[in-house]
């Protein structure tokens, strides 16, 4: 995978996802919440996958902003999960841009995303042993 500046990422791709001109500002940055959601659910997805059900998110620890992502690119998501607990799931979570019409990969930001399993009543569970 090319990529400038940050090495290779760090993780599975989870998702892949275009940024359109409705997720931007007037000057064509996407907007930081849009970034953010989209972490969230690469996160979602890979916790309920381990979880084998339902996972809400429990805290996003220190996501900030290394480089914007502009209307064209494609949005990359990286996931791992660092640590099972109980009920929780903490996973890193990683955000690479694919510029516009380019091979050039940058990475964005990255977080870590604490979920937790849940039954049908939002009541923690415990998430199952791998196999």
């Amino acid at each position: 995978m090319p990529a400038s500046d940050s090495g290779e990422a760090r993780g599975t791709l989870t998702m892949r996802v275009p940024a359109m001109p409705a997720d931007a500002n007037a000057a064509g940055d996407v907007f930081g919440g849009w970034v953010m959601a989209q972490m969230d659910l690469a996160a979602g997805i890979r916790a309920s996958e381990r979880a084998r059900g339902r996972v809400v998110t429990a805290a996003i620890n220190a996501l900030s902003f290394r480089r914007p992502v502009k209307i064209g690119d494609v949005l990359e998501l990286y996931t791992n999960v660092d640590k099972v607990g109980r009920s929780s799931i903490t996973l890193h979570v990683e955000a690479w841009a694919q510029r516009y019409m380019t091979h050039e990969k940058v990475k964005v930001t990255d977080a870590s995303f604490v979920m937790v399993a849940v039954d049908a009543d939002s009541v923690p569970r415990a998430v199952p042993a791998q196999d």
